[in-house]
């Protein structure tokens, strides 16, 4: 995984809640074995108003969001089935950092261990920050080591992640990078 320690990118707002890992990533495309290549089906049933048809009123297919990488939506993201393909498909698209009042327990989980900071700013900083993103160039600075959210306009809270998650991200670790620092010792251990 990639590390995140500061992170600058371009801000695409979903103002939608309980927005389930069924809609993230719908049922029919959880037939693949990679982790790759889901991007293409992320909210698939908002995106398209037939296949191959984008739906122009949909919030990610308008222009001035093309190219975000940051994503702020509403309470209880990632709520529905435990899913790990949602975060597959949002990082696949193109998402690193997803920001919201509040994130499903197992969906926050997974976004870590798959190298994307969800990160839990109180419903009036995501608000204006969702109104902050109806420009077309409006950009985040995500700060992990400081565990800060700010802009160019003066915006700037702090937020919490467990000290875990954070080293995690910071050294760009799944649980098998962290398993593999200890190699030698497994393998010491195997040849007794």
């Amino acid at each position: 995984m990639e590390p995140i320690t500061t992170y600058t990118g371009k801000v695409a707002p979903l103002d939608r809640v309980n927005v389930d890992t069924d809609q993230i990533i719908p049922k029919q495309f959880l037939k693949r074995i990679e982790r790759s290549g889901f991007g293409q089906f992320l909210f698939f049933d908002w995106r398209f108003e037939s296949p191959g048809k984008l739906n122009a009123d949909f919030e990610l297919n308008k222009p001035e969001h093309q190219g975000a990488s940051i994503l702020v939506t509403g309470d209880n993201f990632g709520c529905g089935s435990s899913r790990e393909h949602a975060p597959w498909a949002l990082l696949d698209y193109g998402f690193r950092i997803i920001i919201a009042p509040s994130f499903a327990d197992i969906f926050y989980n997974n976004c870590m261990k798959n190298g994307i900071l969800p990160v839990q700013l109180d419903d009036g900083q995501v608000k204006k920050l969702m109104k902050n993103a109806e420009d077309a160039n409006y950009e985040l600075t995500v700060n992990l080591e400081e565990q800060t959210v700010t802009d160019a306009l003066g915006f700037s809270e702090t937020f919490d992640i467990d000290s875990y998650w954070k080293e995690m991200l910071l050294n760009g670790w799944d649980e098998i990078a962290v398993t593999l620092r200890y190699e030698d010792q497994i393998t010491a251990f195997e040849a007794k």
